[in-house]
């Protein structure tokens, strides 16, 4: 089974930190930072690490994993996190040298269900949970600040 790990980032302002995926032939969606787990991989904590580093520039303070999402030979760890800073200017990996795999444009969007509802994130389930659960969520990560 593919594993992949995913990054729910709360920035300073209290928003979510999503990647707005613009691909030619189809409606824009949104997804969360992230990637695949590799076998040289020491942990999941250093898998996401890694991603959001390539992703966006920026380095995350991992709080904890808070769900698992089983679907069609996958598993993803979505991991609740803050991010303080990120530099778009500063990512790096392959998906972003190839102009046919189409845009990743970073964005905040408000932590709550009506910010939620206007984006199309995937995978549905998931942007269900954060919908009924962005509150408690954000409350999660000022443990520990």
């Amino acid at each position: 089974m593919k594993e992949r790990v995913r990054a729910i980032l709360i920035t300073p302002g209290g928003n979510l930190l999503t990647i707005k995926r613009v691909r030619p032939g189809m409606a824009p969606y949104w997804v969360l930072p992230g990637g695949g787990v590799e076998p040289a991989d020491t942990s999941l904590e250093a898998v996401l690490l890694r991603e959001v580093d390539e992703e966006l520039g920026g380095h995350a303070k991992i709080h904890s994993l808070v769900h698992v999402h089983v679907q069609e030979g996958e598993r993803q760890y979505f991991f609740l996190a803050r991010i303080d800073q990120w530099d778009p200017a500063r990512r790096s990996g392959p998906e972003f040298d190839d102009p046919s795999r189409g845009e990743y444009i970073v964005k905040e969007v408000p932590l709550n269900p009506a910010g939620l509802a206007a984006i199309a994130l995937k995978p549905e389930p998931v942007a269900d949970l954060l919908g009924e659960h962005a509150r408690r969520l954000f409350e999660l990560t000022d443990l520990g600040r």
